[in-house]
């Protein structure tokens, strides 16, 4: 609570004026600052991103025009950035350097429900100046979670969320939070499972959920992680036709991609129960 109300604190105390040309310079530190970034500042406010954000599986296209961090304390303080955008993800020692040089330092929480996504939303927004931006982003979350739960009416299905080496992300996941969101139960509560952890194959075969939800639609094993989705006995009982396909990029952080990922939800709902 603590740290929530130091970067709330420090949004307001920037008092942001309202000429574009006094908006703050920004800089961001990991990947799910990034996407908040790219989703509601100006291009000209974005001064730097982190390493990952050009990653082709993280689907930000908008981050090849920017400059790349390197990870570490001393190329931001070159940059001179008027505010940081960093996480809980980001190492404890760099953000110490940073502030120990005077650098504004805003640290979004990891956020735990869907209430908190709102929240880290509406904070980027006042932090780039941009509150109107924030707002159009919660509208189209809260769309989202409308659409999901249409598609999802009376059909009462239990679904197994299943990723590399058989990890199952749990109801405090947030693959979890928007199967809550839609009304649809996540069979890993039956297994015990509250963030997540790894399951035998066996184990699922044995649940039977309705559908599993997976990060994509494959039929190739790059790696021995990649394998265990593509078992002989799990796509005897899981074919294409009883997976649901959620790209794992739009549930890494809890920020403006979780829209897209109920629409991912809403259309494959659609598919499998047509």
């Amino acid at each position: 609570m603590r740290r929530w109300l130091t970067s709330a604190m420090a949004v307001a105390a920037l008092a942001l004026p309202a000429s574009a040309s006094a908006l703050p310079r920004i800089v961001s530190m990991n990947i799910c600052t990034d996407q908040l970034l790219l989703a509601i500042a100006d291009p000209a406010q974005i001064m730097g991103l982190s390493r990952f954000s050009r990653d082709t599986r993280q689907g930000l296209g908008k981050a090849r025009q920017f400059p790349i961090l390197s990870g570490g304390a001393e190329d931001i303080l070159m940059l001179k950035p008027d505010v940081i955008a960093a996480s809980d993800f980001d190492k404890r020692a760099t953000r110490e350097i940073l502030k120990a040089n005077g650098q504004s330092l805003v640290e979004f929480p990891i956020p735990r429900t869907l209430a908190d996504v709102r929240e880290q939303i509406r904070q980027m927004g006042d932090l780039v100046g941009h509150p109107e931006r924030a707002t159009a982003e919660i509208a189209r979350l809260d769309a989202a979670i409308a659409s999901a739960r249409q598609a999802a009416a009376g059909k009462h299905l239990r679904l197994l969320p299943l990723s590399r080496r058989g990890w199952v992300p749990g109801r405090d996941s947030f693959v979890g939070a928007i199967l809550a969101e839609a009304g649809l139960t996540n069979a890993a509560g039956e297994l015990g499972i509250g963030f997540g952890g790894f399951v035998a194959m066996e184990e699922i075969i044995r649940l039977r959920p309705d559908f599993l939800v997976v990060s994509d639609a494959g039929e190739r094993a790059e790696d021995e992680g990649r394998a265990f989705l593509l078992h002989p006995a799990l796509e005897h009982f899981y074919p294409r036709s009883k997976r649901i396909v959620i790209p794992e990029r739009m549930t890494e952080c809890g920020g403006v991609m979780l829209a897209d990922a109920l629409n991912a939800l809403s259309s494959e709902l659609k598919r499998v129960t047509q």
